[in-house]
Formats: C-alpha cells, structure tokens, sequence
C-alpha cells in the first residue's frame, strides 16, 4: 500500500512537474516572440524614416530643378520681350522717319509742280522763237531744214567716226603704257575684295562630332580644353551653333590637318584634358612628318625620279596639303613633270631634267621662308640651296618669265605648267560650264553684222572673228574688236582676260587649166 502511495505520488510528482515544465516553457517562448516583434517593429520603423528622408530628398531635388528650369524659362520670356520691345520702338521711329520723309516729299512735289509750269512757259517761248528763227534761215540760206538737218547730220557722223576711231586708237596706246601699273591696281583690289570668301573656304576644316556633349568635354571646365588644343596645334577652334559639327580655322593646311587628327583621336579614346591633348598632339605631328616625307618618297620613286635632298622631298610631300585655285598643288606638279617629260623626249631633250623639274616648279609655295619673294624665285634659291642642277634652277625662277630663261627647258616647264592650269576642270570649273561659256562667247560674236565665223581659242582666252572683206572696212574692224570686247566684259563670266583678235583679210583664187 505504501510502495502504491509512493507510486502514485511519484507520478503526480512528474505530472505536476512535466506541467510546470511547459508552463515555464511557454512563458519563455512568449518572450521570445515579443522581443522579435519589438525588434522587426524597430527595424521596419528606421526604414520606414529613411525611405522618407530619401523621398524628401529627391523631392527637394526635383523642385530645385523645376525652379531652375522655371528661372531660365523666365530669363528667355524676358530677354525675347526686351527684344520685341527694341524692335517695337525701331519700328515707330522708322514709322516716324518715313511720315516725316513722306511730308518733304510732298512738299518737293509741290515745289516741282511749279517750277515744271514755269517752264513750260518758258519750252513754248523757245519753240516759237526757234521756229521764227529757223524759217529766217531758210529765207535766207534757199533750202529747207530738213535738207540742212541731213547734210550737218552727215557730216558730223563722218567726223565724229573719225575723232571717235582716233581717240579710241589713243586710248588704246595709253592702256597699254599702263597695263602693268592697271594690271596692279585691279589685281590688288580684286584680292581685298575676295579675300575673305576665298580665306574661308581655303583655311577652314570642319570636324564632325555624334553629340553636343561631346561639344562640352572638348571645351572643358571654363574652356581649358579648348585653350590647350588651340595653344598646341596653332589653330582656331570655332564652338558655335552649328550641329554636330565644329570649325577648325588655320591658314596653314598641315596644322589643321594634326588638329584634325588630334581631335579624332581624343574622341574616339574619350581622356580630355590638357596634359593628353599635348602627348597626342605631339605624337599626331610626328606622326604627319612621316607620312610627309613618306609621300614625298613615294612620289619620287613613281615618277623615277632619285638623288634629291631630303629635305625638297620633304617640300614635295607637304605639297599633298596645299592648292592652288582649287587644283591640288601635288597632282598639279606631278601632272606637269608628265607633260615636261612627253615634251622633252618629243624634242629630243632629257627628259629627266624635265620631268624633275617641272616636279619642282612649284617648290616655292610649300616653303615657310622669306615669304616676301615670288614663289618662283623662291624655288629657284631652295633648289640652288639643295645643290640642284643650273638648267632646272633657272626653269623654277624662270616658269612665270620672273629670271631671263637660259635653259633650254625653261620654256618646256612654262608651258607645261599653263596646260596643267589651264586645261578644263582643272581649277574649279566643271567641263559642261567651260563648253557653255566657250559656245556662249562665239554665239555672241557671230551676231555682229558682217562677221563670218568667230573660234574661241586658248582655253576661251582668245576670240578670233573673221570678217567679210566686202562688208567691213579697216576702221570699222578696230571698232568691231572693241565692241565685242565690251560686250564680253558686260554680259559675260571668265576667269582672267579675253583677247579679241578680228582678222580681215581679202583674197584672189583664179585656176589655171
């Protein structure tokens, strides 16, 4: 019964402890479970605050932008009606200007209107003395006015042809004392007043870019970029407006062709700033130098040309950077060492010599010194000072007739180098304009009573028209040649001058059987 009671109480024992147990279990989970909603519901309220602050942040961000873009927008309005204004007021003064001009005028009118009345007055006081006057001449001399009109009418256009053909003559003569000193003046004036098209459409490349951000790194911070590229190279940069697109301005053509490059290759590797501006910038011009010579080189060797200091192939291979009137001088040279050598060998001469130096005619125009010498003469002191041959010196100074030609291929240079020139579409001037200009020139000589044929020669610098013997004397063909020669002069375009050359010939056939 005991060992029953001690049972039972043991288990009751267990039973009350395994209760207990998961009392105090429960308790402590409970606990637990609170601690993890505090501390989940702390962690939710600090992300909770900083979302905010962020969300501040970038709403006060965007305001800022809106209030700028608002700033600016405001700024725009003001300046355009500042502007409207300006043009407002301009508008009432012209307004002003042209009432004011409009009440002179009326008054001038009036003013006119009176004095033409008075001389009306006075035109139909000298028309009844006149007649008077005339009909007591006709008293007097035995025939009518008419008759009298006709005889002086005649006369006079005799004299007058004759004091016009002889003053014409003069006038000639005194031209062409001073067609040099004429020659000048036109040539200087013409160059002032074409100066800057021509400058800017021979000293200006432009540089190609994707984007106007692009536009901005090359600038740089407060324009430093910029400053250290145009310090570096030489050149002008031009930032305007223009899309996709900046100016590079430069007389010299290998300056901007190594700002050219330099530009590219910044952009395409993406590092601007000025200390990587100068190390591509030297490396370009190193770079250039040797595709120079190496163009001079390779021109040499294509034309079997050897032996020529390095330092006029050098000038040969800048000679790719250069022009004239539009012709590229490096294919002008090496077209005019061909037309040399064909001739030369026609001749029986060396055609070496020739070739070489119709290479060098130009050699003058690539040199950077003493600029203040034509640049033929100046060729010819280069190649003197390059230990060249006498005969191809003297055909270099002597291609524009500058040195008295004493080389039997001077003339052979000189020629060559005006085909080269001259010949259509060389400097800027398409084939289809050249025959239109040509056709156009002789059309309008062939309209003038008594001319047979008219040739337009020389590349249109010279007009010939032949005229019937029968139909036009002597006097009246000088009088022909000049009025053609005016007419050109106004109705027509051409580059340099126009020779009018009227030939008037008469001649006997007989046959004999």
């Amino acid at each position: 019964m005991d060992i029953i009671s001690l049972l039972v109480g043991a288990v009751a024992g267990a039973v009350i402890a395994l209760a207990i147990y998961i009392l105090v279990r429960k308790a402590i989970l409970k606990g637990r479970k609170d601690d993890i909603i505090k501390k989940a519901e702390l962690e939710g309220e600090s992300i909770k605050q900083e979302k905010i602050l962020q969300a501040k942040e970038k709403v006060i961000q965007l305001k800022a932008e809106h209030e700028q873009q608002v700033n600016q927008r405001n700024n725009q309005l003001k300046e355009a009606e500042i502007r409207i204004k300006q043009k407002e007021n301009n508008l009432n003064q012209n307004n002003e200007n042209l009432q004011r001009k409009l009440r002179e005028a009326d008054a001038l009118k009036a003013g006119l209107a009176s004095q033409r009345e008075a001389l009306d007055h006075k035109a139909e006081e000298y028309d009844r003395l006149r007649n008077e006057a005339n009909r007591q001449i006709e008293s007097i001399a035995g025939m009518s006015a008419a008759e009298a009109k006709n005889i002086l009418m005649e006369n006079m256009k005799a004299e007058a042809r004759t004091e016009a053909q002889a003053y014409i003559n003069d006038t000639m003569d005194e031209a062409r004392l001073n067609a040099a000193r004429e020659a000048k003046r036109i040539v200087i004036t013409t160059i002032q007043r074409t100066a800057t098209e021509t400058a800017i459409e021979n000293a200006v490349t432009t540089f190609p870019i994707d984007s106007d951000e692009i536009k901005g790194r090359i600038i740089g911070r407060e324009g430093r970029n910029i400053r250290a590229l145009e310090a570096a190279t030489g050149v002008e940069i031009v930032v305007d407006d223009t899309p996709d697109a900046i100016l590079l301005s430069a007389f010299d053509p290998v300056r901007r062709e190594v700002a050219r490059l330099a530009l590219h290759q910044l952009v395409v590797d993406g590092r601007i700033h000025p200390a990587r501006i100068e190390e591509v910038v030297t490396k370009v011009q190193k770079q250039l130098e040797e595709e120079i010579l190496e163009t001079g080189k390779r021109t040499c060797i294509d034309l079997g040309i050897h032996g020529m200091n390095i330092e006029l192939v050098r000038m040969i291979g800048r000679m790719k950077y250069r022009s004239s009137y539009g012709q590229n001088l490096l294919q002008h040279s090496r077209e005019v060492a061909n037309i040399c050598s064909i001739m030369a060998s026609e001749l029986g001469l060396n055609p070496k010599l020739a070739k070489r130096a119709g290479l060098l005619h130009d050699i003058g125009k690539v040199s950077e010194e003493e600029p203040d010498l034509p640049h033929a003469i100046l060729g010819m002191h280069l190649a003197e000072q390059y230990k060249e041959k006498p005969e191809i010196c003297n055909a270099i100074g002597a291609h524009h007739e500058e040195v008295e030609m004493t080389s039997i291929i001077a003339p052979i240079v000189l020629v060559g180098d005006a085909i080269s020139g001259a010949r259509p579409g060389a400097r800027r001037e398409v084939i289809e304009s050249y025959i239109k200009r040509l056709k156009g020139m002789e059309d309008l000589a062939a309209a003038y009573p008594g001319v047979t044929k008219s040739y337009a020669i020389q590349a249109g610098r010279e007009l010939r028209v032949i005229v019937g013997a029968e139909s036009v004397s002597d006097e009246q063909a000088a009088t022909l040649s000049a009025e053609i020669a005016q007419k050109i002069q106004n109705e027509m375009t051409y580059p340099g001058q126009v020779k009018i050359t009227v030939i008037r010939e008469t001649r006997s056939v007989a046959y004999a059987k």
